[in-house]
């Protein structure tokens, strides 16, 4: 572990007083014996505000991470962009090297792949990702590594993507995983689900929300009615922290 002074870390988000990540790390720090270490949210809401943050604390700060809605347009104000988290187009961790050069990295990829792998059963060869946001750039390149096809939903008309009007019987029952890349059924907004016909899911299918609060959303619930394996993003998150942690610590 690179031993340094550095003993600042945060969250950038928007709309982020749920952070996972804050109340993780202050445990982390705290089970460690780290007591002057320290982590933030940065609730901001614009991405421009980002390098007043910074500025003139960048030697205070050993890693941040990223969440919505900035895990794409963070991009642009860092000095270098992991390999991978380039081939993703989306960044949820940054470390700040001693020179002050901010390196960009996704963990979310690791997370998710970690902790859909050992639910996988050989019917599962094609995946819808509801959601077109940065975090979905991460389900779909773990997707892509492990040979699985898929396709994106959105609200909107998009080239190569389904709109959840298009989604019917055959679609769903062609595409046995159905991952929740969307905030929809997030505390408080628990009776929210996203508009899927949840009337052809079946026991072949394997639905994954990427929420973790509550633990089992309104997606998951509709799911196990029809007798789907369910999961939620809770050891995502923990995983895709820990892969911060180390990156930090590197």
């Amino acid at each position: 572990m690179t031993i340094n002074n550095r003993t600042k870390f945060g969250i950038i988000g928007r709309d982020i007083s749920y952070s996972f990540s804050r109340n993780y790390f202050q445990e982390k720090f705290k089970k460690l014996g780290l007591n002057n270490y320290h982590y933030y949210n940065f609730d901001i809401p614009e991405i421009e505000e980002f390098p007043f943050l910074l500025y003139h604390r960048e030697d205070e700060f050993r890693g941040l991470n990223v969440t919505i809605p900035y895990k794409e347009d963070i991009i642009k104000y860092l000095d270098e962009v992991d390999s991978e988290a380039q081939k993703i187009g989306a960044v949820n961790t940054i470390k700040v090297t001693d020179d002050n050069q901010l390196i960009g990295y996704n963990t979310d990829a690791h997370g998710f792949q970690k902790s859909i792998e050992p639910l996988l059963k050989s019917h599962h060869k094609k995946a819808l990702i509801l959601g077109t946001g940065g975090a979905s750039k991460a389900i779909a390149y773990v997707f892509k590594k492990l040979n699985i096809a898929y396709k994106f939903v959105s609200r909107n008309e998009i080239e190569d993507m389904f709109t959840y009007e298009m989604l019917d019987a055959e679609i769903i029952g062609e595409y046995t995983i159905i991952v929740n890349c969307t905030p929809v059924g997030t505390h408080p907004n628990i009776e929210n689900a996203p508009p899927i016909p949840y009337q052809y899911v079946s026991d072949k299918h394997l639905l994954y929300d990427l929420i973790y609060n509550p633990a089992e959303t309104k997606f998951l619930q509709k799911g196990k009615k029809h007798g789907a394996s369910i999961k939620n993003g809770l050891e995502m998150l923990e995983l895709q922290a820990e892969k911060a942690w180390e990156i930090w610590n590197s």
